[in-house]
Order: structure tokens, then C-alpha cells, then sequence
């Protein structure tokens, strides 16, 4: 009888979630083929999976863009890459980050209890995720300081 006929099986799941089964004609025979290929099999097996996501994959390397625009029948202009200077994308100076993008810096002039100043999240208003106010205290250092982006009357 072949092994993949035969009468005992077990399939064994990985932590990644690969399956791994052993087969043998008899109990004696599948404790000789686990013992022999367990440390081979967890071996191969996490070897495969780093494959699967990609650890191990050649990357093809990327057309020219020339040859691209050759191909249909265009012109290439420039390969020289745009390069945007930090403060368009970084935050400002004071600036608090959130899960949902950089905080709004509010000063009011006339809250429930006077004056306030705070970092205020930019979510939509009624977004049940949308972060807590992160006012600054009056008296504080950062409230002396504070340059708002924002003048509420």
C-alpha cells in the first residue's frame, strides 16, 4: 500500500495556518515517520510560509520609464523625481498628531469658562471615533506660547 493510501493519517496545522499530514500503514510506522520528520517538516513549513508572504520573493525590477513610453509611442519628459519640502507634509511646530491626521489648534475667545485654546481632532463632527479635545491649560507655558491655527470669536 502507498502512503498516499494509507489507513492512518494525521494533519498537523501550523501557527500560520499550513497544513502538514503524515500517512503510514501502521501506529509502529507513523510514530518512525513523525519522529523522523518533525524537525524536517517544521523546517520546510516555515520556510514555505516565509515564501508565501513574500520574505523570500525576487522582486522583478521595474521597467524604465522610457521604454514605457516608447512602447506607446509617447516621450519620455524627465526622470528626476518632484521633491516637496517638509513643511508639506510634516506637521508644524506645536502641532499634536492623532490617529485621524494632525490636530487643529483652536483659540476661542469665549468658552463656558472664558478664553481656551486646544488641539482639536480633525474627524467629522459625530464620528464616533473622532478623539477627545486636548485643551491647554491657562497659565501653562504652552498656553503663553500657543499660535493657533484657528481664531474662534
Amino acid at each position: 500500500m502507498t502512503h498516499s493510501e494509507a489507513p492512518i493519517s494525521i494533519t498537523v496545522k501550523s501557527a500560520a495556518g499550513s497544513l502538514v499530514t503524515l500517512r503510514a500503514s501502521t501506529a509502529e510506522e507513523l510514530d518512525q515517520v513523525v519522529a523522523l520528520s518533525i524537525a524536517s517538516l517544521a523546517s520546510a513549513t516555515t520556510e514555505l510560509e516565509a515564501a508565501v508572504r513574500g520574505a523570500n520573493v525576487a522582486v522583478p525590477p521595474q521597467p524604465q520609464a522610457a521604454s514605457i513610453a516608447a512602447a506607446f509611442g509617447g516621450q519620455f519628459i524627465s526622470e528626476t523625481p518632484k521633491t516637496y519640502p517638509a513643511q508639506d507634509y510634516a506637521p508644524a511646530q506645536g502641532a499634536r498628531m492623532c490617529p485621524h491626521g494632525t490636530m487643529t489648534r483652536i483659540h476661542g475667545l469665549t468658552g463656558k469658562f472664558g478664553p481656551y485654546k486646544g488641539h482639536f481632532c480633525p474627524a467629522k463632527q459625530g464620528d464616533p471615533t473622532k478623539c477627545l479635545t486636548q485643551y491647554v491649560k491657562a497659565g501653562s507655558p504652552e498656553f503663553a506660547t500657543f499660535v493657533a491655527d484657528q481664531t474662534k470669536a
